[in-house]
């Protein structure tokens, strides 16, 4: 049993409001860390400006206050940390386990959009910085809910983006180094960061950081299964009234749901479900979403 205390986290991107699919992320977040004891801390993942909604920071901040859940320690914003990316970017390079990549997505057409080589072509005036992946790079890790993964990293993903060719950083750069400046022991998030974990670990090794433990959600699902962020059913939860977006959650988290049956506010219900939460009865199974109870 390790003595380190666990330090969990939530951490949207600021692409528009809160949805039922981010609820269900951070409510499961929130329970485990609690249960463990542990802190839950907030991280805003504004790294890509072009996918940023004005005013959406603000606002799923101000929604998760409604739900009552709120961060152990600062809220951080991955805009304000281009100083600590730069630092790792430049261990990185400096280690040669880094390089400048002058392809264009075009170039790696034939190589199935995975990057193996570079192909000769005219120098780029600001090129993108990847991640050296040597042939036969194999990561295995142990999931909390799905059990063992492993990715042939190399030959699935091939090198990795660092800083992209436009100037703005990679999301796996971003989150591996705020993961490792907050402290953060255990990763809980969605089933579609399943595949970014093998080079998220290879990445740590790299700048010697150390590796959470990770469990992946099952994710909200439309009537035609797909991830329900990438649907037109992703409405934004109701922040006036949470309870019904609260019960949805836990339910979908395989709780029992009389737990959350007479309690009448946000703050009620948090403590409901800490009190009630079972982590064996999660499941890794993907979930229709069903219509909210009120």
């Amino acid at each position: 049993m390790s003595m380190t205390p666990y330090v969990g986290r939530f951490a949207p991107s600021p692409t528009g409001p809160l949805h039922p699919g981010s609820v269900l992320a951070a409510l499961g977040s929130w329970l485990l860390a609690r249960h463990a004891g542990g802190q839950w801390l907030v991280r805003v993942e504004d790294v890509d400006p072009p996918r940023t909604v004005p005013g959406a920071v603000a606002g799923q901040l101000a929604t998760l206050a409604a739900f009552g859940l709120h961060s152990d320690g600062p809220v951080l914003l991955q805009s304000q940390r281009d100083a600590a990316y730069q630092a790792a970017l430049a261990q990185l390079l400096d280690a040669g386990l880094a390089f400048a990549c002058h392809c264009s997505r075009r170039d790696l057409a034939d190589q199935g959009g995975i990057h193996h080589h570079c192909v000769p072509r005219p120098p780029r005036a600001q090129p993108a910085i990847r991640l050296r992946v040597a042939p036969g790079t194999v990561v295995s890790f142990n999931d909390g809910l799905r059990g063992p993964i492993r990715q042939d990293v190399h030959a699935d993903v091939g090198d990795v983006v660092l800083r992209r060719a436009d100037g703005y950083w990679a999301y796996q750069l971003a989150v591996v180094v705020d993961d490792g400046a907050q402290g953060i022991t255990d990763i809980v998030r969605g089933a579609d960061l399943l595949d970014s974990t093998p080079r998220q670990i290879l990445l740590q090794q790299a700048l010697g950081l150390p590796t959470p433990r990770y469990l992946h959600l099952p994710l909200l699902l439309d009537a035609d299964g797909r991830k329900l962020s990438k649907s037109t059913a992703a409405a934004p939860v109701d922040a006036v009234n949470p309870l019904p977006a609260l019960r949805q959650a836990w339910a979908a988290l395989g709780q029992d749901p009389g737990a959350l049956a007479t309690v009448d506010e946000a703050g009620d219900a948090l403590r409901a479900a800490r009190a009630a939460f079972d982590p064996r009865r999660l499941s890794p199974v993907n979930i229709p979403l069903r219509p909210a109870a009120p």
